[in-house]
């Protein structure tokens, strides 16, 4: 039921991912090309508003696709619903061109299509490192053979990009962490992760926007709010934004917790 996507990589694909849901398969890694290019496919087939589609997905190298299966029957009965909405995938994704498939364009936000409008570049998040904000600041240190505040000029000096939400609403997965920084998660996962909490899980960093269990390691906390679906966009980062990290003293995180 694997489907070749048809393109120019020979391990790209489409599969079909239980009833009505499929799966755009880019590659098998964490590799901020083929992550481009996952958001540029999601952007360009939500932009496209097939019929019967209700959720378009990017993830690290993929794209999950959920759709009606009434709006994909085939009344002659000859394909599947599944096959006639992969290859009318297949079809758009081959026939597009420019940025639209290329993985430069960036993700926007609700109703916006492809490319730079509407974003800002990059999102500041000012953040308390260590001490009481982040518990694992010296343990990465230790990891790295680098002094604590070496830590915390190298997270601040990135540019991050938000690969993808996952693990809980507003919770992003962001690439472009100093090699350096890379951490193994804990042994032993916390049961309170306080919210707020920027934290380095491997090759990656983002922020607990509620408290939760967790196991990465915690190094500072922001005291800005990650989701809240009250507002007009729940989740203050989206795929394919870019993000900055500022360092900020105990003072100002309570200043701007109380604004």
């Amino acid at each position: 039921m694997t489907r070749p996507l048809g393109d120019d990589r020979q391990d790209s694909s489409i599969e079909p991912l239980g009833d009505g849901a499929l799966l755009v398969r880019i590659g098998e890694r964490i590799d901020a090309s083929l992550n481009r290019r996952a958001l540029a496919i999601s952007n360009l087939l939500g932009n496209a508003k097939l019929a019967g589609v209700t959720d378009v997905s990017a993830a690290y190298a993929s794209v999950c696709v959920h759709y009606d299966l009434g709006a994909w029957a085939d009344p002659a009965n000859v394909q599947s619903p599944y096959e006639r909405i992969a290859d009318s995938i297949a079809e758009l994704i081959r026939s597009a061109k420019g940025e639209s498939v290329s993985g430069s364009a960036q993700a926007g936000r609700e109703g916006e299509g492809p490319g730079l409008a509407g974003l800002p570049e990059p999102l500041e998040i000012p953040v308390c490192y260590g001490a009481d904000y982040g518990a694992d600041l010296e343990t990465v240190a230790e990891h790295a053979g680098i002094d604590p505040n070496e830590v915390i000029v190298r997270h601040t000096g990135g540019t991050y990009q938000v690969a993808m939400l996952g693990f809980m609403p507003g919770f992003a997965y962001l690439l472009g962490l100093d090699p350096m920084l890379h951490t193994p998660r804990r042994a032993t996962p916390r049961t309170h992760v306080p919210a707020g909490s920027v934290a380095i899980g491997g090759a990656q960093t983002g922020i607990y926007p509620r408290e939760l269990p967790g196991g990465w390691q915690l190094i500072g906390r922001t005291p800005l709010e990650l989701f809240n679906p009250a507002r007009a966009q729940p989740a203050l980062l989206v795929p394919g934004q870019s993000v900055r990290f500022r360092a900020m003293d105990p003072d100002e995180f309570v200043r701007l917790s109380l604004s």
